[in-house]
């Protein structure tokens, strides 16, 4: 990073306080103008010293905070802001514009809330691809990552509910030739909820592999798992759309694929925009992504010290983290190389990472869940909390609460609530509140570091989201 050098004078900085503060003593031969000095001076002398070093120390970090606000956080004009927000939700719609005005929004966004069924916010602007300077419309459409799990979650759900499959069935029982290699006893649940062992897969797979279902199938039938299943959870991050492909294959009494499935039964029927697998000729909707640039990030960084667990995590050296960056090898997200910007790979069922759609249809999508459209209400309750808490994670290492498909966060007003749905990489997120009937969906295509509760942009909006709710509450409580 061009930024790093800053980055570690920051830390060295706040070392060097950090040292004096707990009387650490300096090196010996070592020069430092926070150490107490070795002549005889006065308490008052030794004070003022000190404080000169402080004093350098704090005006350097102002200095470098001020230099990435100049340089990353300049201010990004709006001028094309389109939607509506109800007026009890209007601090939606000035977190909204702010993010764009103080540069955290670098190219284009959307934000949609759905509230006790009824769409409250929906509000999109900025650029569909900055460089060329075409705008972000209310008909643009965006690569939404692992958000799409989500989609794929509710699809094994549907299933669930109609009697096709349940979660507690082995998957050998609808595909005898997964169970190889100890997957034998290996359920649905276990393979939503990211237990099977099935995070890295050993054979290459390209994409002639991946576009033919039975040459997938028979590299993930053969596959030893990564662990022993059901004793480990690991973030599926590409693999968990590939098995859950199969699933509904198998499951679905007509055989679809997952994207074919969801088209006729979802899409279709409720005139949802949301698609596993684009049609080439609807690409000229879709927004091009861009990678956050170096200063973006430090700028990040400094926000929130957070982001360095998920620059972790994106490069740690245990070989599990490598297989799953690294295969397949035609995934790619890098500053000079995004094949996610490929329309061939917009037109691939991938329910892991390729979903394309926008933000407005995602809440919509799940507010018709919330309302029992889609799954019966009982199912839902089971869905209100997740499966696996507050347990290490094999491929994220960190905590990560999961089950059924889906991923849970902390609900922002305190308790023992969860929000759950699923975040994608770059910052898209959408994110349900059963009691509260509340669905929040956010895209955009300027991709930040952080993901979920950790992109700033997305935090904000789902903040005064509870804010607006919160403080309606109160005002119908004052009459």
């Amino acid at each position: 990073l061009s930024g790093f050098p800053a980055l570690c004078l920051m830390h060295e900085s706040a070392a060097l306080i950090e040292g004096t503060s707990k009387g650490a003593e300096p090196e010996k031969g070592a020069e430092s103008e926070l150490a107490p000095p070795t002549w005889p001076l006065s308490t008052i002398d030794w004070l003022a010293a000190n404080r000169v070093g402080a004093a350098k120390v704090v005006l350097l970090s102002i200095l470098i905070f001020a230099f990435v606000e100049w340089q990353a956080g300049g201010m990004t004009r709006i001028d094309n802001l389109e939607g509506f927000v109800a007026p009890a939700f209007e601090k939606v719609n000035k977190v909204f514009k702010r993010n764009f005005h103080d540069g955290w929004e670098r190219e284009g966004a959307a934000v949609a809330v759905y509230h006790k069924g009824k769409l409250v916010v929906d509000l999109q602007g900025g650029f569909a691809d900055r460089a060329s300077g075409r705008l972000w419309t209310n008909q643009t459409r965006t690569v939404v990552f692992s958000t799409t799990k989500a989609v794929g979650a509710l699809c094994v759900a549907m299933l669930v509910d109609r009697g096709h499959i349940r979660y507690e069935d082995r998957m050998a029982d609808y595909w005898p030739e997964f169970a190889q290699n100890g997957k034998e006893n290996v359920t649905i649940e276990c393979i939503m909820s990211h237990q099977a062992g099935l995070a890295a897969l050993d054979e290459p797979i390209t994409r002639d592999i991946a576009a033919d279902p039975e040459r997938m199938a028979e590299a993930i039938a053969k596959q030893k798992p990564n662990w022993e299943p059901g004793t480990k959870s690991g973030y599926h991050a590409i693999t968990f759309g590939w098995l859950v492909d199969q699933i509904v294959r198998r499951a679905d009494p007509l055989h679809r694929s997952v994207g074919v499935f969801f088209r006729e039964e979802v899409a279709e029927k409720y005139g949802i925009d949301f698609h596993i697998g684009l049609d080439p000729s609807e690409e000229h909707t879709v927004s091009r992504l861009s990678m956050p640039t170096k200063m973006h990030l430090l700028r990040e960084i400094i926000h929130d010290p957070r982001v360095l667990i998920v620059l972790g995590i994106f490069n740690a050296p245990r070989e599990i983290g490598r297989k799953v960056r690294t295969n397949p090898q035609w995934f790619k997200l890098e500053q000079d190389v995004n094949t996610f910007n490929d329309p061939d790979m917009h037109a691939m069922e991938q329910v892991a990472a390729l979903g394309i759609g926008k933000a407005r249809d995602l809440a919509r999508l799940f507010s018709l869940m919330l309302q029992g459209e889609l799954i019966s209400k009982d199912l839902l309750e089971r869905l209100r909390e997740p499966q696996v808490g507050f347990t290490f994670d094999e491929i994220v290492l960190a905590p990560l609460p999961k089950g059924h498909g889906f991923l849970y966060e902390r609900h922002p007003l305190g308790g023992n609530r969860w929000l759950f749905g699923h975040p994608g990489y770059g910052g898209s997120t959408v994110m349900m509140d059963l009691e509260e009937e509340v669905v929040i969906a956010y895209v955009s295509n300027g991709l930040k570091t952080g993901m979920g509760e950790l992109t700033r942009t997305y935090r904000h909006l789902r903040n005064a989201v509870f804010d607006c709710i919160e403080e309606a509450k109160k005002d119908a409580g004052s009459i």
